[in-house]
């Protein structure tokens, strides 16, 4: 899941990075309005985690734009400003969910995934694919009583892959979505991530395998011959 989040206060920036990709989210830091509405229009973010008081365009604008030009991409204020007036506003705007300032981070994390099962592309806990399982809260991959946990890169890569099964992905496409679009990371590098991926499928006997597909991408597709 990517995440975009709007804060102009850059040391609590920092930490909600620091907080989502800890906890295997990608996601994306802006610190004004205007960068929050560029980044936003893409429809590149699964959710947006949006600071109301910014630089430039404030949050509630931000929104009402982005609601405006069909982008439905669910959203949270996370924001100092408490009276139920401005909490109506912002909902009136078009947000998901509102969580004050200072908020604890199981909830913050908590009130994000609700976010994120609750938007039109449901997002179940449990992503199956041939009786192959993509558990989205212990991070591990399962196949009956065989289990193997994921690296943060290596659940990402796989939870694209496993959205879009029998699809092709083309491999640019899972650098931007996870690593963003200023990275300097290259193909080798999605590359080493899959091969250990591979293993891994290997391990728990997953009746999956991993394509390349010359110059077009990955495809999550099933394995020829079932091990048993």
């Amino acid at each position: 899941m990517r995440i975009l989040i709007a804060e102009d206060d850059q040391k609590l920036l920092k930490s909600l990075l620091h907080i989502f990709e800890m906890n295997k989210f990608t996601a994306d830091g802006v610190t004004n309005g205007d960068e929050a509405l560029a980044y936003a229009m893409t429809g590149e973010y699964d959710g947006l985690v949006l600071d109301i008081m910014m630089p430039g365009m404030d949050g509630l604008e931000v929104l009402k734009r982005l609601r405006a030009a069909h982008i439905t991409t669910p959203a949270l204020f996370l924001t100092a400003r408490t009276e139920v007036a401005q909490r109506i506003e912002g909902l009136d705007a078009g947000a998901d969910d509102y969580l004050s300032k200072p908020f604890s981070t199981q909830e913050l994390l908590a009130r994000v995934r609700a976010m994120l099962r609750r938007k039109d592309q449901y997002a179940p806990e449990l992503l199956e694919v041939e009786d192959t399982v993509l558990n989205r809260s212990t991070y591990e991959l399962v196949r009956g009583n065989r289990s193997c946990p994921l690296s943060s890169k290596e659940y990402q890569i796989l939870e694209i892959l496993m959205e879009k099964p029998f699809t092709i992905i083309p491999t640019e496409q899972l650098i931007t979505h996870i690593w963003g679009w200023n990275t300097e990371v290259d193909t080798s590098v999605v590359w080493v991530h899959i091969s250990n991926l591979r293993k891994k499928v290997e391990k728990i006997r997953a009746p999956l395998q991993i394509r390349f597909v010359r110059n077009a991408g990955y495809i999550l597709e099933k394995r020829q011959e079932e091990r048993v």
